[in-house]
């Protein structure tokens, strides 16, 4: 019997430049997929979105829409450039009304966030809970949260940042209600998280 052939052409998976990619490739790159994050110089494609990830997502966007002051826009899913070979996408942050400079944006500076937070996928556990928390720290992001899924319950790990060493300070834990009053008083009910029928 005949073997087979593909007539498929072989894909060519890209190969990062010497130095690894920059923050600007992101911009330049041609069909990247969608939230592409470039981490020490590597790029970092997202996973499927799991229920529970766009459902934490969606109750943090509602209730920051309504408690952020006039000053403060609410970013969904953006990058923030944190260095020549880091840019990396919060799932929410929060920034300066002012750093806003158009349609085409692409990206914030760390000087313009005020909060960035991570709701932690199964793919991404090390870079939610270790590298972008560190990297958002160095750069002077002031507040970081990050969301845990406890079997279908959201819990919440608040930090903010202490200056002198660049490092986060956890600031508390929250299993049923998010109620901060930095960087601006927000309430959450985190049972709005559970999908319906849990």
């Amino acid at each position: 019997m005949a073997a087979v052939m593909s007539v498929e052409p072989e894909y060519e998976w890209p190969r990062p430049p010497q130095g690894g990619y920059t923050a600007d490739d992101l911009d330049r790159l041609p069909n990247l997929p969608p939230h592409t994050e470039l981490i020490d110089g590597s790029l970092v494609f997202a996973s499927p979105q799991a229920y529970f990830h766009m459902r934490a997502i969606r109750v943090l966007e509602k209730h920051s829409l309504r408690c952020a002051p006039p000053e403060v826009e609410v970013i969904r899913e953006m990058t923030v450039t944190l260095g020549r070979a880091n840019r990396p996408e919060p799932d929410i942050m929060l920034v300066h009304a002012e750093a806003v400079t158009g349609p085409a944006q692409t990206s914030y500076r760390p000087e313009d966030v005020i909060l960035a937070a991570e709701v932690v996928s199964p793919d991404s556990v090390d870079r939610d809970r270790d590298t972008k928390h560190r990297k958002y720290a160095a750069a002077g992001i002031r507040h970081f949260w990050r969301v845990e899924n406890d079997g279908g319950h959201a819990v919440v790990y608040t930090f903010e940042l202490e200056p002198a060493t660049l490092t986060y300070a956890p600031t508390g834990v929250y299993h049923d209600e998010l109620k901060v009053s930095v960087p601006f008083p927000v309430d959450i009910d985190l049972s709005e998280v559970r999908a319906p029928n849990s």
